[in-house]
């Protein structure tokens, strides 16, 4: 139970458990190799690492399935989800007092606001954008990222919305308006928004880091079609450099594609079960 000078009863958990589990199988092994993802654990966590596994994280598919969520404007499956998700934009435009665009993609973002989720660096990388892009934020917490969303807000009028509550209902309205939804975490154990966003058909731009590893995919390695875009975590430059590539693919050659293979991912718990 030792664990530097004092006792630690989860450290006596992970000692005799007969087998240890986590969110993803990327985090997994992040928890084993960092003292920032292990928390003094990773030793313990090495040594019992023929025990130890990641099971990703599930949705629950019927509260999130654009096709009968009640939530929307304009329910959608995959097979009409660019008129469906037109409607769904137009909508939250209005509701947001944002520009009705059609040619500008809109960035969602449904989040704590908090040092974790990476959120200080995107504001300084997403301002460059916002003449030829949109942002809606849904979120509460770090009183100085509320100020900084706040301010971004008056100077981008007509393309920046910050909504300054938790408000599940608004949330679903954002999954399915954003062209892309942006996950900057410097740590994502699994993350569940990235998935929500892929079934509601936009496309995730995300941190390397986590869960946000084993679901996002920027190449068609392994026989995995691109659903998103990537960045180095904790590095603006690496997350300025995604958020160009993400908003210069908007309704190019390749982004049909991309909307198909983020909505085409099995995200459920039997998918997780079987695995």
């Amino acid at each position: 139970l030792e664990y530097y000078g004092k006792v630690s009863y989860l450290k006596a958990g992970l000692a005799y458990a007969d087998r240890i589990t986590t969110v993803s199988p990327t985090y997994a092994r992040e928890i084993q190799e960092s003292g920032e993802r292990g928390f003094g654990f990773e030793g313990l966590l090495r040594r019992r690492s023929s025990v130890l596994s990641g099971v990703l994280n599930g949705l629950d598919t019927e509260t999130w399935d654009p096709d009968r969520d009640a939530s929307l404007p304009s329910r959608f499956g995959p097979s009409d989800a660019p008129a469906g998700k037109a409607v769904c934009k137009e909508a939250l435009q209005r509701e947001c007092g944002l520009e009705v665009r059609r040619d500008r993609p809109l960035i969602g973002v449904v989040s704590r606001l908090d040092y974790q989720k990476g959120l200080d660096l995107a504001l300084p990388a997403l301002e460059p954008l916002l003449g030829r892009s949109q942002l809606v934020v849904l979120g509460t917490g770090d009183p100085s990222l509320t100020e900084s969303l706040a301010a971004l807000e008056r100077r981008h009028p007509g393309a920046v919305h910050f909504h300054r509550s938790f408000d599940e209902t608004f949330a679903h309205r954002v999954y399915a308006a954003s062209d892309f939804f942006l996950m900057p975490s410097r740590s994502e154990p699994c993350g569940l928004g990235q998935m929500i966003a892929m079934r509601y058909g936009a496309v995730p731009v995300a941190a390397r880091t986590g869960g946000l590893v084993d679901t996002v995919f920027e190449d068609d390695a392994a026989g995995r079609p691109a659903n998103g875009f990537l960045c180095a975590p904790n590095d603006q430059a690496s997350l300025s450099e995604a958020l160009g590539r993400a908003v210069g693919a908007y309704r190019g050659p390749r982004w049909d594609a991309l909307v198909r293979a983020a909505m085409a991912g099995d995200f459920s718990w039997d998918r997780s079960v079987e695995s």
